[in-house]
């Protein structure tokens, strides 16, 4: 259903191009749910905002990222129109931010209908009342008359989803979606995700630095650091033998009962103006080599994951146990 290839995204900024997403690959199929992890500034968010062509002028994209066989990378304005909220929705990290604070709930779900489907105002508003209450909104009727300031955290990421599904799209992006929930809210969230998923068909990209999320929902992830994917594997995979030593640290970083202490991973990500030669976590890995300064290390098969490190098969990774 989605097919990333060599996707790139590069920044114009007064010290240069700052190199954001550097060669993603990605296959998402239909049911499924991918995650993608990564500390904040890997890549995740402006890897997917690309591909709907959300970026800013500053933006320089290449590659290729298909929907259903149709390229968006380049692609004209009516076509990108038409799968942005058909073919592929996307819910945002910050719904107080997306969501306009001076128009009603319900009239933000009705423009997201009339924008692509052919009905009336009336007609969309009882869809748009549906579509609250399919998200778990109590009294959607009255709801729907009430503004973004009037709901709760976790309430006014229900209407980003019901925005969202409005259309019936295939392809669902959740942008952080649980971020500043607590931890109930979050459930609940994910719970939704995951019905609609199944209700509907649709197959989820879920962005995410949250390992409990990726543990809870997904079927498959991949792991990004510095704008390109350095692990694809299963979700139990990834938890039971890691590939890659950014993966290990990750997991590492997981507070755990009857763990005092916390193992973060040393160090800071790399200046993306001027990224590191060779496998960008050099600088911060407990197994580097001379070597791993050379050529840049692509994905290769080691088991059932895919790894970007060229010790991959000879380093026993784990977790605290």
């Amino acid at each position: 259903m989605l097919s990333l290839r060599d996707l790139r995204v590069e920044f114009e900024t007064p010290n240069g191009m700052v190199q954001a997403v550097r060669g993603v690959d990605l296959d998402l199929h239909a049911g499924e749910i991918l995650g993608v992890v990564g500390e904040s500034g890997s890549g995740k968010s402006v890897t997917f905002l690309g591909l709907l062509g959300l970026l800013p002028k500053s933006a320089h994209i290449s590659g290729s990222a298909r929907v259903n066989g149709v390229e968006l990378v380049g692609a004209s304005t009516s076509t990108m129109r038409s799968a942005r909220g058909q073919q592929v929705a996307m819910i945002f990290q910050d719904p107080l931010s997306a969501l306009n604070p001076v128009h009603r709930v319900g009239d933000q779900v009705v423009e997201m209908i009339r924008s692509h489907q052919d009905v009336s105002k009336k007609s969309a508003a009882i869809i748009a009342v549906d579509l609250l209450g399919t998200v778990g909104i109590p009294q959607p009727k009255d709801r729907a008359n009430q503004y973004p300031h009037e709901f709760s955290g976790g309430m006014r990421q229900r209407v980003m989803i019901a925005m969202a599904i409005a259309n019936d799209p295939q392809i669902l992006i959740a942008d952080e979606p649980t971020t500043a929930l607590d931890v109930t809210v979050q459930a609940q969230i994910l719970e939704v995700i995951d019905r609609l998923r199944q209700e509907m068909g649709m197959a989820v990209v879920m962005i995410t630095h949250d390992l409990g999320v990726i543990a809870r929902i997904a079927d498959r992830v991949q792991v990004m650091y510095a704008g390109r994917v350095v692990e694809k594997t299963s979700v139990q995979s990834l938890f039971d033998a890691p590939t890659h030593p950014y993966t290990e640290g990750l997991l590492r970083s997981i507070p755990l009962l009857g763990h005092q202490r916390l193992l973060p991973i040393p160090g800071s990500p790399p200046n993306m103006l001027r990224p590191p030669s060779g496998c960008a976590f050099r600088t911060r890995c407990p197994y580097v080599l001379e070597a791993c300064a050379g050529d840049l290390p692509e994905l290769a098969p080691i088991g059932d994951a895919y790894s970007a490190c060229i010790r991959a098969s000879e380093l026993n990774l784990g977790v605290l146990t």
